[in-house]
């Protein structure tokens, strides 16, 4: 009865403050850990946050069940290990019809990611699959009735870019036009948004001596001024998604919106991986979140407000990689703020079964084919063109 009473008084508290306040941006929901709360629990915590869009890494029934009759928008995804498979039309509507169309009266499902950093990645073969795949699942979308509520598209690492500094001479890796510019005209014909994963926290950890951390955590800092169009960068996210802007429209494309699927901080770190504090971390976001709740263009499209979500809900104890890798999170696998993000008197006390808090796990136990596409792969450490 307690316990039932605590969760009630959970939900009126946290939906009390539902209209009032807003993160104003969408959160990525992975799930590569084994001390997880359960996602009903997941939903309190969100919904005490006045969060509105989720991102999850695959379409795991237990979480479209357990946020039904939310109003909150998910994002869910297709691993890259089926898009071989996903070409043929007739496998891809039995996906829709198996993972989308169950849930999708009462669970508010409005984007299918295809694949996650194909371009880049390190599977040859994957590249040829991705946009057929884009085009099956998007026409079995239309068959079923469901084009107009879901929208398809892919999320992209910024490895795509061979230039993005200054912004306006953005341009794409030559090795990737083939495959870009074909999905450019798949994403304006079907009104489907150019998603990219942007974390400018590879710059500094690429070239510490050399890269003012002031300019990619959003502080007072001198900042950059593209000579091209004489506009001036007070950050390094804001010329990342311009020198995107850049490279579609050398591709004769201005019709397609670019919106940014993940970018974020770790908050721990190895001893190679510098800048990766917990400081810095909620530095980084809690700037973030100012910026999008104000509602900011960037320098070159001003009017085209930008739409972010940020990586991670909570910290995965599981993902293989550096430390970075398992400290991305906002918040402990209980409830508990890594850092304060300026909201946290109000959050939810969450109770989960495992022991202790993500903060001093490694790896754990193997992780097998059939988990590993619940969160994305470990980010690439490759240099970002500056």
């Amino acid at each position: 009865m307690a316990a039932i009473l605590c969760t009630l008084l959970l939900l009126i508290f946290s939906r009390s403050f539902v209209g009032t306040f807003s993160l104003g941006v969408g959160i990525n929901y992975g799930q590569i850990a084994n001390n997880l709360p359960s996602p009903s629990r997941v939903s309190i915590l969100l919904g005490s946050l006045n969060i509105s869009r989720v991102k999850l890494y695959d379409a795991d029934p237990n979480v479209l069940t357990a946020f039904a009759n939310t109003n909150i928008e998910f994002i869910i995804g297709l691993g890259n290990e089926y898009l071989q498979k996903m070409q043929d039309p007739q496998h891809a509507q039995i996906w829709i019809q198996q993972k989308v169309q169950p849930y999708i009266s009462q669970t508010k499902i409005t984007c299918i990611t295809v694949g996650n950093e194909v371009l880049g990645g390190t599977d040859p073969q994957l590249p040829s699959y991705l946009l057929p795949a884009m085009k099956a699942m998007y026409q079995a979308l239309v068959n079923l009735g469901l084009s107009s509520q879901v929208y398809v598209t892919t999320a992209h690492s910024l490895q795509i870019l061979k230039t993005s500094f200054p912004p306006s001479n953005g341009a794409f890796r030559d090795e990737f036009i083939q495959y870009i510019q074909p999905m450019l005209s798949f994403h304006a014909q079907s009104n489907s948004p150019f998603l990219i994963n942007a974390y400018p926290y590879f710059a500094y950890k690429n070239d510490p001596k050399n890269v003012q951390i002031e300019y990619l955590l959003f502080e007072p800092n001198s900042g950059t001024v593209d000579p091209n169009t004489n506009l001036k960068y007070d950050n390094m996210l804001y010329a990342q998604i311009d020198a995107v802007y850049a490279g579609m429209k050398a591709l004769g494309h201005s019709d397609v919106q670019v919106r940014i699927s993940e970018t974020g901080w770790p908050s721990r770190g190895d001893e190679d991986e510098p800048g990766a504090t917990v400081g810095n971390a909620g530095i980084y976001n809690r700037n973030l979140l100012q910026r999008m709740q104000e509602g900011q263009g960037t320098p070159a499209h001003p009017s085209q407000k930008i739409d972010i979500y940020v990586f991670a809900l909570f910290n995965e104890n599981m993902k293989p990689g550096p430390t970075s890798e398992r400290n991305y999170g906002l918040y402990y696998p209980d409830g508990t703020p890594v850092y304060n993000l300026g909201v946290q008197g109000y959050l939810p006390r969450m109770s989960y079964s495992a022991s202790g808090r993500n903060k001093n796990i490694g790896v754990g136990k193997s992780i097998t084919s059939a988990t590993i596409y619940r969160s994305r792969p470990p980010r690439t450490t490759t240099p970002i063109p500056l």
